[in-house]
């Protein structure tokens, strides 16, 4: 394993890291933006607050054809900005969503698989078990999975045919085999628990192993099938989400902040990108 270095500072509150196109794009909670930053740390806002307005932007993914879709948090929808720049609501997640939206995955028909709090953590309301949302390509919404304790980072394996997401309060990941025709989820059963952590945003690797990003823990772990912890990265800072990228993909980004409530994060530019090299490049999706 590589040296930890800072790649960017002065975030509010990073989340949804996704490589694309030979940079990580990334969402800042509370600076209402959407960002790129390369290998060297050189950053372009490319969704910014004039697009978005207040809207907290969070999970990021691909449809086919190019377009973005985006969470919007608070409002409980997924928005798309087409390739010529026109943002629109492309699935109403209220139905499903009974928190803020968070993290999401999307496949390669582009599908989406959507995960929301369940309740206002912000509050400090009591736990409530959500649904994974299942949004397909026409923007048709469904629930996919429910009974689930904050569902947050998901993966999708290579081929396809398992999605595996982590309950945030529930210290695991959920397994599913993913049905080819319509997205639909079966088969759950556990991938792995990993006692005294709260695993948050994640990638998989080609090894099969996930790294994630322990919420409560300020490191990023590196996990097998079963709850074999194969790795642990200390960050030094509450870490929140993590993706693998990369020419080679091999390169973990972990992205930090001083904490996760608006309270802590908006404003407070204490936010980071950290990179690291590893030996197992990404695999599957995101």
């Amino acid at each position: 394993m590589g040296e930890l270095r800072e790649l960017v500072t002065g975030i509010d509150f990073g989340e949804g890291p996704r490589w694309h196109e030979g940079r990580l794009w990334y969402s800042d909670f509370y600076q209402h933006e959407i960002r790129a930053v390369d290998l060297d740390g050189n950053q372009e806002v490319m969704v910014g607050a004039d697009v978005l307005g207040d809207r907290r932007p969070s999970g990021l993914g691909w449809m086919p054809d190019g377009s973005l879709l985006i969470v919007s948090m608070v409002e409980r929808e997924v928005v798309r900005l087409d390739t010529s720049g026109m943002l629109s609501q492309h699935a109403d997640l209220s139905s499903i969503a009974t928190g803020h939206c968070n993290d999401m995955v999307v496949d390669a028909a582009g599908r989406a698989y959507v995960g929301n709090f369940g309740f206002d953590l912000d509050s400090g309301e009591s736990l409530v078990t959500a649904a994974l949302a299942l949004v397909q390509a026409d923007g048709a919404v469904s629930i996919a999975a429910d009974e689930l304790r904050f569902p947050n980072g998901a993966v999708i394996s290579a081929d396809g045919s398992t999605l595996i997401v982590g309950q945030t309060f529930g210290g695991d990941y959920q397994a599913f085999d993913v049905d080819p025709d319509d997205g639909g989820l079966s088969n759950r059963r556990t991938w792995a628990s990993i006692e005294g952590t709260a695993p948050d945003g994640c990638a998989l690797d080609a090894d099969g192993a996930i790294w994630f990003a322990d919420a409560v823990g300020s490191r990023c772990v590196r996990v097998a099938e079963g709850g074999e912890v194969l790795e642990t990265i200390d960050v030094g800072q509450p870490t929140y989400a993590c993706m693998l990228g990369g020419d080679d993909g091999k390169t973990l980004f972990i992205l930090s902040s001083d904490g996760a409530s608006p309270d802590e994060c908006r404003g407070s530019a204490t936010g980071k990108i950290r990179a690291v090299g590893v030996d197992s490049p990404g695999a599957g999706r995101p």
